[in-house]
């Protein structure tokens, strides 16, 4: 492939990446705040189908085509605006990975409230938490990458 057939890829994949995590984190963070439980349902329901269909192959196309835009560029591995890229996305995938268990659970977790018309368990509020807080790193490591990728600074 050529360099900017690859690079198109990688940036379409980078928002793809990007735009899902936020759009996913936004509907899910205020559907939880609303504590309409059958919205909390139908909103975990789609971030966990929006993860997989998504974030999961997204995660796969970025170093690689991420690998390929290096080679193709002449960039050495071990500039140091690629060393912290890799870096920073290893802790951005660390942080999604517990992240798409946890939203599995409450996916689980808010259909059976709903399907019993019950209050979320107690289980759902610290699952959602520890969401937040995962969150938060991945968040600023895909900044700081965007960052890096666009400035490549020396």
């Amino acid at each position: 492939m050529d360099y900017v057939t690859v690079k198109w890829l990688h940036i379409l994949s980078s928002t793809f990446l990007f735009g899902t995590g936020i759009g996913s984190a936004f509907y899910l963070l205020f559907a939880t705040i609303s504590r309409d439980i059958r919205a909390i349902a139908v909103v975990t329901r789609i971030v966990v189908l929006a993860d997989w269909l998504f974030t999961s192959t997204t995660v796969i196309i970025q170093p690689l085509t991420g690998y390929i835009l290096i080679r193709l560029a002449g960039f050495p591995m071990n500039s140091r605006w690629i060393v912290w890229s890799v870096i920073l996305y290893v802790i951005a995938v660390a942080c999604w990975l517990p992240v798409l268990w946890l939203q599995m659970k409450m996916k689980q977790l808010s259909r059976s409230a709903a399907d019993a018309n019950t209050p979320l368990p107690d289980a759902y509020w610290r699952y959602f938490k520890v969401w937040v807080l995962l969150g938060i790193p991945a968040f600023f490591a895909f900044l700081a990458i965007f960052y890096l990728m666009v400035a490549k600074p020396a």
